[in-house]
């Protein structure tokens, strides 16, 4: 009879032995999961602020691109509204004033 309880009490803690091990293997399998998935997140993030800060260089001076442009056909405008005004104003100020008088 003490031979039994014996192994009994043995079971018992051979089983408690087996549980506390596949719990800490648990815990260790659970932290190993989330150091990947950190490492995968943050992988992917850097990637991803790479991505952006490229597509950023490129809008910036796609914009820049476009100002210039922008800026060469106001320039281009202005030149042509000067020469009209130089070549008329004399002409504009006399038909203004006929029309003046002539009312």
């Amino acid at each position: 009879m003490e031979n039994m309880i014996k192994k009994i009490v043995d079971a018992d803690n051979e089983a408690k032995t087996l549980e506390q091990n596949a719990l800490k293997e648990k815990e260790e399998l659970e932290k190993q999961i989330e150091d990947e998935a950190k490492q995968i997140y943050d992988k992917y993030m850097s990637e991803a602020e790479e991505t952006v800060r490229r597509n950023n260089v490129n809008e910036e001076n796609k914009a820049r691109q476009q100002l210039i442009e922008i800026q060469k056909k106001q320039n281009s405008v202005k030149i042509k509204l000067q020469a009209d005004f130089d070549r008329n104003s004399d002409k504009w100020v006399d038909e203004i004033v006929s029309r003046a008088l002539a009312e």
